[in-house]
């Protein structure tokens, strides 16, 4: 792990129209994450840690402020320059799974890397399938497998193309604890493997405990880092 941050936001601001009334859910936000670490956002329901996860990882934009992924602000880029930046430096790992209903387990994972023309896309899903325990459900269908099951292969999904970053928003919120305790470990363990960056959003406190830093969020503002 290194010094140099690997996602730096500087002054980030940002607000929500709902009617007739404007709500800021973030105000003033900066922090640097470190690559190779892993560092988690916390902070109640509504204090804005899904929407700062948005915005570093360039699904959304904010009102104001920058952020720099690997030193270039992608705040100023296009959603054209954005998409294959987000498929090729990103994986993503949502509390929901978002797997592709009419595409097969092995599909589901082939397909990031398929976007990036790989012509090994199928052989490398498959081998993410076996190291998971899930070689034998590659044909099988989303809906055919358990949750546990289907975070997995999400998660494979989001390693194929070895991102630089993984963002994680709530993925055991989804699961029980058993099931949740195994996504966390397998996550961890493919983060010290591939040297990536896991930034994760989450309520649960043990998952905090074992991050490398952690950030909490109340109505909108970040307190201090905390390291570990």
């Amino acid at each position: 792990m290194t010094t140099q941050p690997i996602i730096e936001a500087r002054q980030l601001n940002k607000t929500y129209s709902i009617d007739d009334r404007r709500i800021q859910v973030l105000q003033d936000v900066s922090l640097g994450i470190r690559a190779g670490e892993f560092a988690v956002i916390q902070g109640s329901s509504g204090s804005g840690k899904s929407t700062l996860l948005s915005l570093l990882s360039g699904l959304d934009r904010p009102d104001s402020g920058t952020v720099r992924i690997q030193g270039q602000d992608i705040t100023k880029l296009s959603e054209d320059d954005l998409a294959p930046l987000r498929n090729r430096t990103f994986g993503f790992v949502f509390q929901s799974f978002h797997l592709v209903p009419s595409l097969s387990a092995l599909e589901n994972i082939m397909f990031p890397a398929e976007l990036n023309h790989n012509p090994n896309a199928a052989d490398e899903a498959g081998k993410l399938l076996e190291r998971v325990g899930l070689a034998a459900r590659g044909p099988n269908m989303p809906h055919q497998l358990s949750g546990g099951e289907q975070q997995r292969v999400a998660i494979c999904r989001a390693l194929i193309n070895r991102p630089a970053i993984i963002f994680a928003d709530e993925p055991t919120g989804n699961l029980d604890s058993r099931s949740g305790q195994a996504i966390l470990e397998l996550l961890l363990e493919f983060q010290r493997e591939y040297h990536t960056t896991l930034l994760m959003v989450t309520h649960n406190p043990a998952i905090a405990q074992s991050a490398d830093s952690r950030f909490q969020l109340a109505d909108g503002r970040l307190a201090p880092p905390v390291a570990n």
